[in-house]
């Protein structure tokens, strides 16, 4: 289903019904994997479910929390920690740091939108 809202172009993911609270769900688009993840407050956050230290597609399983006032994400292989905003890497455990990507969602009439654009 595509859906033009302020002149973008958005395609349903899943209904907001299809995701719980705290628990981290995958969406396949092509070749690309998106963890998603329902946070206590209603919001919605989309990331890519590749793991970059490990370059498993893994994200999904992580476990959710947060880290002073950011939404976090621990990566279920390695542990490193992922602000769920931005997907920068709190903890890189004497790595480098590598972010994960991170989509912006709509949520719209019980639906979970991203837009098709930033799925390139």
């Amino acid at each position: 289903m595509t859906i033009a809202a302020d002149q973008q172009t958005v395609i349903r993911v899943c209904g907001i019904d299809d995701l719980e609270v705290e628990r981290g769900r995958a969406a396949l688009f092509g070749t690309t994997q998106i963890a998603l993840f329902l946070l206590a407050d209603g919001t919605v956050h989309a990331v890519a479910n590749l793991d970059p230290y490990s370059g498993a597609n893994v994200m999904s399983r992580g476990i959710v929390g947060t880290r002073g006032d950011a939404p976090t994400v621990a990566s279920p292989m390695h542990k490193q920690v992922f602000d769920l905003r931005t997907g920068d890497c709190l903890d890189a455990q004497g790595k480098e740091a590598i972010p994960l990507r991170v989509w912006p969602v709509i949520v719209a009439d019980g639906a979970v939108l991203i837009d098709a654009e930033e799925l390139r």
